[in-house]
């Protein structure tokens, strides 16, 4: 008797280096790390949730001058977010259906950390897989760090991935 798929939730962002809409190093690493070592050939038995926080800029307008905003530039934001995250669920759903694996992907605006949290509360996933971009502890206490918090407060067993050696930028914190 087959059983139900294990689903494994995956927070995938994108990369602040490459630029739009490419995903990050951590992300892109924790996926290839997860279809190489827990997939592998058993495509049917996984289903792979995927989810990306929007973090909201501050006063909403990535660097632009919010005094002079119409309704209009509220509009194109949000169109403009919209897509940006598309296209970075795009890459990870493509890669899904072109080895046959079932996936979902969906997009939350808020907090990374407190967001992923607050879906595996909901969706129930068997575990989490983040990555990590091996900050150092000071960077940690001016960055944060999502894995760190998932792994203490997610409601599932979280797979923290850490980027190959290889891969990381110069600055840890860019990814």
């Amino acid at each position: 008797m087959e059983g139900e798929p294990t689903r494994i939730m995956m927070g995938v962002n994108e990369s602040t280096i490459k630029g739009y809409p490419h995903p990050s190093i951590s992300s892109r690493g924790a996926f290839e790390w997860t279809l190489q070592k827990i997939v592998r050939s058993n495509t049917s038995g996984f289903k792979l949730l995927f989810l990306h926080v929007q973090v909201p800029d501050e006063d909403g307008f990535d660097d632009m001058d919010s005094i002079y905003a119409s309704p209009e530039d509220f509009k194109d934001m949000k169109n403009r977010d919209r897509a940006r995250g598309a296209h970075l669920l795009e890459y990870f759903v493509t890669r899904c259906h072109e080895i046959g694996i079932p996936c979902e992907a969906w997009i939350k605006r808020g907090d990374a950390k407190e967001e992923l949290c607050h879906e595996v509360k909901r969706v129930q996933p068997d575990f989490l897989v983040v990555g990590s971009r091996g900050l150092g502890p000071f960077q940690r206490v001016f960055v944060g760090t999502v894995s760190e918090f998932c792994a203490k407060h997610a409601e599932c067993p979280v797979l923290t991935i850490k980027r190959r050696a290889d891969e990381a930028p110069q600055d840890p914190v860019d990814d």
